[in-house]
């Protein structure tokens, strides 16, 4: 099996395919010979997808030594332990597909609901959100907790992580025989198979690297995409994705893991609509708490982003930013402090002083915040109270955080026939809570509004 690489880090991915005996890889099957699946198994490799909710292992791919008939599985071909088998088919390559095709590769899906999916944990539990600390202020905005501004989240420069990257690891089980295209039989033998690779669906599209600032003296570890077909003979538009306080001093692809907010726009589709690069700094420390006096890292980032776009060929009028929770406060406390260096910016359930806000008139900008996030929701009402008291229209409009995508993306085009280059977005109190859920709406948000296409579309159209 080709090496795959794998970034959890704190807990070793279990060894190669357990237990598969002595019999030599590769004995021939001939039409209508059954024989025993060992020796016929090359390997095992983990799949995981990031969701709202953080990434989670999502399917197991078992490599066999000859082409598999896929009209020959059914979804109890496989057991794994712990989890929900919901679908068996061949594939070509170590990844889910739309519909099975003969290959060597059968794809075991597993239900991305089960708990033992998630592999983004928070004190909340599994893919809890964004709680930096013990208590319910999501550091730097709270939704459900943390009065005043300052109080009962993490301050700056703590550097306690909030949430914890699990090794993305399977057992599993042939129950059924498999057919390979040729007629050959491997029957079940009751080994048990343990992953021994991981393919991490988008996120390992991302390049790790370091930057020392000289400006600072800080060092930003990041994650950068670079479009697949890069001509530096042209200019691509660059997203800046800043995380909440949750992923402080995780692992470099904490921001990748923990959300959607960097790796939609490095999506097939995204990408196949508007080639960009997509950057998403990894920081080691919280950067901004509810004192609004950010540390250092605040410029680092800044300076970061003029780094990136030195190195490639950026198209410095289509630079965009976008956060979540202290990731939103930094993306509008960047538009302030430096006017020039986004064309439009993505706000998600975060806020910043309203007598400093007046800047803002000039920007464009999509906000999106749910009603139940009192310090959010009221101040992006202050902000952009602020932005219409400067003569700058704003265009409104309340949403359930329930819809489904079609609804949401009629939502999309109805604030947009506002013609407003300020959009904000509220969520309807209690819908962006999934029933049962222990998680705020603070944190709900961004579950949600990074899976809204069409506000990154409408981004992705302004220019400076």
């Amino acid at each position: 099996m080709v090496a795959r690489r794998t970034f959890i880090t704190g807990s070793a991915t279990a060894g190669a395919v357990a237990v598969l005996g002595g019999a030599a890889y590769g004995a021939a099957a001939t039409p209508d010979d059954t024989r025993s699946q060992t020796g016929h198994i090359r390997g095992a490799t983990a799949v995981t997808e990031v969701f709202g909710d953080g990434q989670k292992l999502i399917a197991v791919a078992v490599e066999y030594d000859r082409d598999i008939d896929t009209s020959a599985l059914t979804s109890s071909t496989f057991a794994v332990t712990d989890r929900t088998v919901t679908k068996v088919y061949a594939n070509r390559a170590p990844r889910p597909a739309e519909r099975g095709r003969d290959g060597r590769y059968v794809i075991v899906e597993l239900s991305p609901d089960d708990t033992a999916a998630a592999l983004w944990v928070t004190q909340q539990g599994a893919g809890g959100g964004a709680s930096a600390s013990p208590s319910p202020s999501a550091g730097a905005s709270s939704g459900s907790g943390g009065g005043a501004p300052g109080g009962g989240g993490p301050k700056v420069g703590d550097s306690t992580p909030g949430g914890t990257i699990v090794a993305a690891t399977a057992s599993l089980v042939q129950k059924g025989t498999v057919t390979t295209t040729r007629g050959g039989r491997y029957a079940p033998d009751g080994t048990t198979l343990t992953t021994g690779d991981v393919v991490n669906l988008i996120v390992d599209d991302f390049e790790q690297h370091t930057f020392d600032d000289p400006a600072t003296g800080q060092t930003l570890g990041y994650n950068l995409f670079v479009p697949r077909n890069y001509d530096p003979r042209r200019r691509y538009p660059l997203v800046l994705f800043m995380h909440d306080a949750s992923v402080v001093n995780v692992a470099t692809e904490g921001p990748l893991v923990q959300g959607l907010g960097a790796e939609c726009w490095a999506s097939e589709e995204d990408q196949a609509r508007h080639e960009a690069f997509v950057l998403a700094p990894e920081y080691g420390s919280v950067v901004v708490d509810d004192d609004y006096e950010p540390s250092t890292l605040f410029d680092a980032t800044a300076n970061l982003v003029e780094a990136v776009t030195e190195k490639y060929s950026i198209d410095t009028d289509r630079r965009y930013t976008t956060g979540q929770s202290m990731g939103a406060m930094m993306s509008l406390g960047l538009n302030i402090k430096y006017p020039d260096l986004f064309a439009a910016a993505f706000i998600v359930a975060g806020q910043w002083p309203s007598d400093v806000a007046a800047p803002l008139a000039e920007k464009k900008l999509w906000i999106v915040v749910s009603q139940d996030d009192d310090k959010a929701s009221s101040g992006e009402n202050a902000i952009t109270q602020v932005i219409a008291d400067q003569g700058t229209k704003v265009g409104t409009a309340v949403w359930d955080g329930q819809s489904t995508a079609a609804q949401f993306a009629a939502d999309v085009r109805n604030l947009e026939k506002q013609r407003a280059p300020v959009n904000y977005a509220s969520f309807q109190t209690g819908t962006t809570v999934p029933s049962g859920s222990t998680t705020s709406a603070h944190m709900g948000t961004w579950r949600i509004a990074y899976t809204i296409p069409g506000i990154r579309d409408w981004i992705m159209r302004q220019s400076k």
